[in-house]
Formats: structure tokens, sequence, C-alpha cells
């Protein structure tokens, strides 16, 4: 029982980190009915740029207090990769929206390419690594939990609460609904349709870049090929939480990382992806529409 609680906690930590990602495919989709597939290379860059934020602080200042250092990895990685995704909806996404359907999703795989390999030639193909910033474990009736899965698990909750909140009741939230809605309602309303997508592209790129912080202080080691996979399964959690809802987002997030980590404790680990993959078939067979998600309606 103490191993199969243990792997509960493995899995809700790592399912936290997919949900946090996840946030960002539902509220792009949510807006403009676009996957975003570069967003999981986003996540990678935000984990790149803690990695050399940190390295930068230890060098320049010894003994600093690891509680700051991770605020400040935290903040900077925001604001840069935040950056990075306002321009990249500014060049890339934005002049397309008027295209055939297919036209953003090849430039999005196509961006995705570019930041992948943008990495690779800037920071090396080689897997980047650092020291353990949090070590304390704490043994709670013989389960091993540790400080940075309490942290990677309380930042999802705040986030998650924070996003929510903002969504539902605040004049953006208002704004974004609207234009989830009827984009050209909204813009005839006085809601500044370009804005609103641009800012929820930054949002979502903010949270990639607290998993890419999070998956770097949990794992110490990140690699430019990291962000296609964590990118397909946070996409995955978003679907079977239901699309374009941030609590299903969260939720799928959370299923998904129990279930690799229930079937790499009790089964082979080489088919965890398959089985991952199998049961999100099997869910949306039963409810298409995600477990929170809600059904489309067809505008007439």
């Amino acid at each position: 029982m103490e191993y199969f609680i243990q792997q509960l906690v493995n899995g809700l930590t790592l399912g936290s980190i997919y949900g946090l990602i996840a946030i960002g495919y539902t509220m792009v989709y949510g807006i403009i009915g676009m996957v975003n597939f570069a967003h999981g290379d986003i996540f990678m860059l935000g984990g790149f740029t803690a990695l050399v934020v940190y390295l930068l602080l230890t060098a320049a200042i010894a003994g600093m207090p690891v509680a700051l250092a991770l605020f400040i990895m935290m903040i900077v990685s925001m604001a840069v990769v935040s950056l990075w995704n306002w321009s990249i909806e500014r060049m890339a996404y934005r002049p397309l929206r008027g295209s055939f359907r297919l036209a953003p999703l090849i430039t999005a795989i196509g961006m995705s390419i570019l930041l992948s390999n943008f990495v690779q030639v800037t920071q090396g193909p080689r897997n980047k690594s650092i020291p353990g910033m949090v070590t304390t474990v704490y043994d709670v009736g013989g389960i091993s939990i540790s400080l940075k899965q309490i942290i990677i698990v309380v930042i999802t909750v705040v986030l998650l609460t924070g996003f929510w909140y903002l969504v539902n009741h605040t004049s953006l939230g208002r704004a974004q609904r609207a234009t989830e809605q009827d984009r050209k309602m909204a813009a005839l309303l006085g809601i500044n349709v370009d804005r609103t997508i641009s800012i929820t592209f930054v949002m979502g790129a903010a949270l990639a870049a607290v998993a890419g912080t999070m998956y770097m202080m949990y794992y110490g080691v990140i690699s430019f090929t990291d962000g296609f996979v964590p990118g397909v399964k946070a996409f995955t959690a978003a679907v079977m939480g239901g699309i374009g809802s941030l609590p299903g987002a969260v939720l799928g997030g959370l299923l998904i990382g129990l279930i690799e980590a229930l079937w790499s404790a009790y089964f082979t680990i080489d088919y965890k992806d398959v089985a991952t993959f199998s049961i999100l078939a099997i869910a949306l067979i039963f409810k298409p529409s995600g477990i929170l998600g809600r059904p489309e309606v067809e505008k007439v």
C-alpha cells in the first residue's frame, strides 16, 4: 500500500507539470481554435532560460538562498518566454488567421522545429544538468515526499486558481470569453481582438515557463528534445480533460501523470506511452468532448 501511495505522489507531481503546459494549449485553442504545436518547445525554452539564469546567479552571488534563486529563475523565464511567444504570434500566426485552417497548423509545426534547432545550436545537443536545488525529503508514514514535489503541486494549485479567477471575474477574462464565442461580434462591441489573443499567448507562455522551471528543478536535467514528448502529452491532457476548460486541462494532466506513474510501477516502462494514449482513445470514445469539456455547438 505504501508503494502504491508513493506512486500516486509521483504521478500527481508529474501531472501537475503536464497540467501547467496543458492550460496554455487549452487557452489558445479555446479562443482561436488553433493547436499551437510550438507550445511544447516554449516549455523547453522556459526550462533552458531557468537553467541559464541559475548558472549566472550562482556564478555572480555565492550562497544565494535557494528560494530567492528559484523565484528569480521563474520570473525571468516567464518574461523571456512570454516575449518569444508574443513574437511568434505576432509574426507567424496573426498574418495567417484568416487563411485556411491547415496554414496555422503547419506554421506551428515549423515554429516548433525552429525553436528546437535554435536551442540545439545555442546550447549544444548534450543534456544540461544542475546540482540538486531542493533536496529536502520528508518521511510521512513510510512515504517519501520531497519538498520540490510539494512546491510543484502548490504552485499548480495557486496558478490554476488565479487564472480561473482572471478568466471568469475580470474584464480581460470577459474579453477572452467573448472572443472565444464570436470574434467578429466581439470586435463590433469594442473588444481589441488582436490584443486579447496576444495576451492569451503571453499567459500560456508564462505558464509553460513556470512548468519548464519546475521541470528543471525536479529532474535537474534538460535537453533541446524535451519539448516534443511533454508537449504532446500535455496536449493529450488538454483533450482528455476537455479542451477549452482550464480545470479540465489540469485534471487531464493529473490523470496522464498518474497513468504513467502507476503503469511504470507495476508494468514494463517501455509501454507507458502506449498505455497513456490507449486510455485516451478509450476515454474519447465514451466522452468525445473530454471529461469537463462542453459539446461544440455548430453556429448557423
